[in-house]
């Protein structure tokens, strides 16, 4: 008996309206915000990946699904969104249209990892992208964005955790201050740890292992080795959250998984605890499309889990709106086949939800099935309503029956 593969979950009707509820919350605000969307392949060239993100990271080390095609290109599935977008960006000389260029998009992200709670091998995530300006506007922007998305959707207990990690002009100073921190502590941190302490210091500071964290708790701090390029735009940035009554908490110790990130980073974290805890998170890209091959071009975003989001809705069990039910169950005898789904056909063109009963079913059965749908009314056609080409209406809430010619039974609907 076949199975989805471990890591993959098949998304049931009855589960549907958590994910109708973020997605349409999710263009909602797109639109409010100015966000068009975009959509780039499930897979790309690994290069850009390894490259992009980081060749040292563990999306890409360990991660990432990659293989060879039938002609000999090496490609891997999606880890994550930035890197094709950015792409695309390069690709289609969006650096000539009006800048910022904003874009979004609602997308499945494939990671071999080991699946839990909110944490799947495919998995869907919603991202925006803001790329061309520099502005800590912009980054405002994206961090309300963020923000108001989780608002919207009625979550409640959220942080959102604020810090700059710098960029390549300040960001060398840290980096010797951490690796001078680190230098005598190399036996006691996770073998990860090590590896990192020699090819990306910085990702010290994002081990989830329970025995470096007190190393990471004494770590040296991000804001204290900011040059003006840096402190000056982060101050900006606080201010114009504060503008814009987003609370927020300073982490200087908090960086992101992947090396193209510069100067703001942010994460939204529930009051749960654990490293998988995360809801969404971003910040700014600023030598990204330069390292894709690209003209020098700042960006920031931010992504967030669709899984991740639903498992924290039912967690504080905020209501989401079922799906409407059909407003007409059309039922008949078995001569008044052709005219009931005739009569269905009819009421779908005029905007009118319907569903006609198959063959083979008594009367009595078809009109639990409406009652089991929850339809509105039901239609039905028997021998007295097929010789006169009416239609008995029967209203289920209350069982008020009215036959009505069968061509004016839409227009009848519709004035209700």
């Amino acid at each position: 008996m076949f199975k989805a593969p471990r890591g993959t979950v098949d998304i049931l009707p009855e589960e549907q309206a958590h994910w109708r509820y973020v997605s349409q919350t999710v263009e909602r605000l797109c639109r409010l915000y100015g966000y068009e969307r975009i959509d780039t392949p499930i897979f790309e060239e690994a290069a850009l990946f390894t490259r992009g993100v980081g060749e040292v990271t563990d999306i890409v080390s360990k991660e990432m699904y990659v293989f060879e095609d039938r002609g000999g290109g090496v490609l891997a599935l999606r880890p994550e969104g930035t890197a094709s977008a950015c792409r695309a960006y390069i690709q289609h000389g969006m650096h000539a249209r009006s800048q910022p260029v904003r874009v979004y998009y609602l997308e499945p992200i494939f990671r071999y990892d080991r699946p839990q709670a909110g944490r799947q091998r495919q998995f869907w995530q919603f991202g925006v992208e803001a790329i061309g300006e520099s502005d800590p506007s912009i980054d405002a922007e994206v961090v309300e964005m963020c923000w108001r998305l989780y608002e919207e959707l009625g979550l409640t207990g959220l942080t959102l955790q604020l810090n700059s990690i710098g960029c390549p002009i300040c960001r060398p100073r840290y980096i010797e201050a951490l690796r001078e921190y680190y230098s005598d502590k190399l036996d006691l941190v996770c073998r990860d740890c090590r590896d990192r302490f020699e090819k990306n210091p910085l990702r010290l500071l994002d081990c989830k292992n329970e025995q470096c964290q007190p190393f990471i708790a004494k770590a040296p701090i991000t804001l204290d080795y900011l040059g003006v390029e840096c402190s000056e735009p982060f101050e900006a940035l606080r201010g114009y959250l504060k503008a814009l009554s987003i609370p927020y908490e300073l982490n200087p110790r908090l960086v992101r998984g992947l090396d193209y990130y510069t100067k703001t980073v942010f994460e939204v974290v529930p009051q749960e605890e654990g490293g998988q805890s995360t809801i969404g998170a971003g910040g700014r890209y600023d030598s990204l499309i330069e390292v894709l091959g690209g003209r020098p071009t700042p960006g920031i975003g931010f992504a967030t889990g669709i899984e991740r989001i639903i498992l924290n809705l039912k967690r504080q069990e905020v209501a989401v709106p079922e799906a409407a039910p059909p407003q007409v169950f059309v039922a008949f005898q078995e001569e008044a086949r052709e005219a009931a789904i005739a009569l269905a056909g009819r009421l779908r063109r005029s905007g009118i939800s319907a569903t006609a009963a198959t063959a083979g079913r008594s009367l009595r059965s078809q009109m639990r099935q409406a009652d089991a749908l929850g339809a509105l009314y039901t239609a039905i056609i028997g021998r007295e309503e097929l010789n006169s080409d009416t239609v008995m209406l029967k209203r289920m809430n209350d069982g008020t029956e009215e036959r009505i010619a069968s061509n004016d039974v839409a227009s009848f609907l519709a004035n209700r």
